[in-house]
């Protein structure tokens, strides 16, 4: 079969489409033959190292997070799942390699993709509803009735976090461009602010939580916009000490971690609130929840036009680093 592998971690990586014996699943494992795969700002951060303090990969490894595809063959433990049912996933981190004609997965990280999507619309879910449902659960701990800002989210975000946060009995708002604010709107949010035209900041009455899909340069606006006692969750800013205690890292990452987002926290007390950091991880449980969701709004996330196969991957992650995208970019095989 054939693979898209990084070699090293560098700035500018490339990867290499290599052939490799095709896997075979052990005891809890499925076998997948992907009929698509998603590219995410993660590969960047992942090829770079930027995250190998979190995800640190034995090269050389095959690359890709997000999935869909057909089980071929089960282990002997597999309880979920037969051959021929159709599935989409978020990989393991321990265990990536959605960039490849088969892959396997343990089952615990796979679920049946959505019954109203294709196989190029369920690969552009699973990554982003997770970070999402991790994000309003766990991160967050958000409560029926609660506010949330997300700047930025009329994108493939948004997405899916809107109708999550509206399932959990959240009020919404969200700021972006002219082209989302009728999806948005349609999706029940509460507020929408066309970043062209008005500065939330300026007129947003404070929240609960902001979810900063944007970066530091956003960062004084989003402390500005929270209750005190209010919650920051950043999905690119990077992690801190919270994040490091959270997930039981070593003394040694912890004490990086915590010089990395001291500047963050100490912004963050300043302004009275908490600042938290998610690196989402697979859940096959989760990912069957979101299913229904999906199923039952019938949402259906944009997807870039461009057509990428495995041989033209490194122009996939080169749209995904430096164009502007219009929706999830995928390999199709």
């Amino acid at each position: 079969m054939q693979a898209a592998q990084l070699i090293k971690y560098e700035k500018a990586f490339k990867l290499v489409v290599r052939d490799l014996p095709k896997p075979v699943p052990n005891n809890n494992e499925v076998l997948v033959q992907v009929k698509v795969a998603a590219v995410n700002p993660l590969e960047h951060l992942i090829g770079s190292g930027s995250v190998k303090l979190i995800q640190n990969c034995a090269m050389p490894v095959t690359m890709g997070n997000e999935l869909s595809g057909i089980v071929t063959a089960v282990g002997s433990k597999v309880q979920r799942f037969h051959v021929g049912d159709e599935i989409y996933s978020r990989l393991p981190l321990t265990k990536i390699g959605a960039f490849a004609e088969f892959v396997t997965i343990d089952e615990q990280a796979v679920a049946l993709k959505p019954k109203n999507l294709d196989f190029e619309h369920a690969a552009a879910v699973a990554l982003t509803g997770l970070t999402a449902y991790q994000g309003f659960k766990e991160e967050l701990g958000a409560q029926p009735g609660q506010s949330v800002m997300i700047p930025g989210g009329s994108g493939s975000f948004g997405q899916l976090a809107i109708p999550i946060a509206k399932e959990l009995g959240l009020k919404v708002m969200v700021s972006g461009n002219a082209r989302g604010e009728e999806t948005a709107i349609a999706m029940g949010i509460s507020q929408y602010f066309n970043y062209k035209k008005e500065n939330y900041w300026e007129k947003l009455t404070p929240v609960d939580y902001v979810i900063d899909t944007i970066g530091k340069r956003e960062l004084a606006h989003e402390l500005s916009v929270l209750k005190p006692g209010g919650r920051l969750l950043s999905l690119r800013m990077g992690p801190n000490r919270r994040f490091a205690q959270d997930h039981q890292l070593s003394l040694a990452k912890t004490l990086l971690f915590s010089m990395a987002g001291a500047q963050l926290d100490r912004q963050a007390k300043k302004a009275g609130v908490q600042y938290h950091f998610i690196f989402v991880r697979s859940d096959g449980a989760q990912l069957a929840k979101i299913t229904e969701i999906v199923e039952r709004e019938n949402i259906v996330p944009a997807i870039d036009p461009t057509e990428f196969k495995l041989a033209q991957v490194n122009d996939a992650l080169a749209l995904v680093a430096n164009g502007r995208t219009k929706g999830k970019v995928l390999i199709k095989f």
